[in-house]
């Protein structure tokens, strides 16, 4: 089954070209708006290609990891369970570009709409969201989902 669709994600894979014209990269897609029956929905990823020039041109020269992206295109559900669906992309728009990934030693790593603060030197993990907004401070990196979704479970969009 195929459908038409427009989505917004965040770049999560480098884009890569074997023939100079088809760009592959995977894109996170996170749910809009929390679904209060299922508050734990999952970003799901999908398995983009383009052969289009100017999205091609796009990706692989003004997106980089983490940047958000408008894409259009066709969805095509896999034919192995467990693995992303396909979207083939007809179109790309970058909405927002991605913070600086080092900064003195610390990693920030984007998690959706979200952004997190590694450092080397702490278990403790500073969260924010993309806007600047305090999310809270996970305790160790394996409770950064828990956090998160406390978050949004108190601040409905």
């Amino acid at each position: 089954m195929t459908s038409q669709v427009t989505l917004d994600g965040y770049i999560d894979t480098t884009p890569e070209t074997d023939t100079g014209t088809t760009v592959r990269f995977d894109l996170i897609h996170s749910p809009d708006h929390l679904d209060p029956t299922d508050p734990d929905a999952p970003e799901q990823l999908y398995a983009c290609t383009t052969d289009h020039p100017a999205a091609a041109e796009l990706v692989l020269h003004q997106a980089k990891l983490g940047d958000l992206l408008r894409l259009t295109g066709t969805i095509t559900e896999p034919d192995t369970p467990g693995t992303p669906p396909r979207l083939r992309v007809r179109t790309v728009d970058i909405l927002d570009v991605a913070p600086l990934t080092t900064v003195s030693g610390t990693v920030l790593e984007r998690y959706g709409s979200y952004i997190v603060v590694f450092d080397a030197d702490r278990n403790e993990v500073p969260v924010f969201t993309t806007a600047g907004s305090w999310v809270g401070e996970a305790s160790t990196p394996e409770r950064i989902g828990h956090l998160i979704r406390a978050f949004e479970n108190t601040n409905h969009p």
